[in-house]
């Protein structure tokens, strides 16, 4: 029985991914392959490398403050959480406003591939041609450019320039790439990450939210329109509420919520 898995885009929100694969690996299950948007092309590239969900998630609590660590706790985290914050710092760059390059360093410290064809399983990257409006899938060659083209989240990083294309976060074009792995397994497993915008006690959204949310909504309009075509076999959604895509410090927040729907997706491969 082959398995095709898509992870879907939605920044930290995409740390979920990992107690997916963790649950996958936990059942015995592995996929054939995968298809990723931004940060689900991240984690299914660590993954896609050898690497299992056990061990990505004690990659993903080591870069994180948890709530029951004590301050020991957090200073034997220093060299790990330093890095984490130099990644994210301002930089003016043309079409972006943080710097790229600390972020995938630390991705590409655990990634011992360099190119698609190293990979254990066969991986499918989505991103988006600025200029024509097309969606681009990349499954040869390097690596590292590819990851960085399909997390040029618009305005946050700077576009990638690949192959004569000037390209951007592919979740402008697929969120959810489970129309990749479709045709070549017998099961297909959506993971979807994006927001879920609930009113708060200010309705209305400041410029960064209102940006990012107006996104989300094309997004959702997208993907609610592909599902309505042809759904796969296995689409999971977790309710994660109230964290924004850039709000790398709730991680652990990120893992709590999508436990229920860890816990579904595990029903739902039982009964097949």
């Amino acid at each position: 029985m082959k398995i095709g898995l898509a992870l879907g885009g939605g920044g930290v929100r995409g740390y979920a991914h990992v107690l997916v694969l963790k649950a996958l690996d936990d059942l015995g299950l592995k996929p054939s392959i995968i298809a990723g948007t931004s940060m689900g092309a991240s984690i299914g590239a660590m993954y896609a490398s050898g690497l299992s969900g056990d061990h990505l998630l004690e990659l993903v609590l080591k870069y994180s403050v948890l709530k029951d660590d004590s301050l020991r706790d957090i200073y034997n985290k220093r060299e790990t959480l330093l890095k984490w914050i130099n990644a994210f710092t301002l930089e003016k760059e043309r079409g972006g406003i943080l710097k790229a390059r600390g972020l995938f360093q630390i991705l590409f410290d655990e990634i011992k591939c360099k190119s698609f064809e190293e990979l254990e399983i066969p991986l499918t990257v989505i991103a988006a041609d600025y200029w024509s409006a097309e969606e681009v899938a990349i499954n040869t060659g390097d690596l590292a450019p590819a990851i960085q083209a399909t997390m040029a989240v618009p305005g946050v990083f700077a576009p990638v320039c690949m192959d004569h294309r000037v390209l951007i976060d592919g979740g402008v074009v697929n969120l959810v790439p489970y129309d990749h792995v479709a045709p070549n397994c017998d099961i297909t497993i959506a993971i979807d990450v994006g927001s879920s915008r609930y009113p708060n006690e200010t309705p209305i959204p400041n410029v960064f939210e209102s940006l990012m949310g107006t996104i989300g909504v094309m997004q959702e309009s997208m993907l609610k329109n592909k599902l309505e075509r042809k759904p796969p076999d296995i689409f999971i959604h977790p309710e994660i509420k109230g964290i924004r895509m850039m709000d790398f410090a709730r991680i652990e927040d990120v893992l709590d919520q999508a436990k229920p729907a860890i816990e579904e997706l595990k029903k739902k491969l039982k009964s097949l």
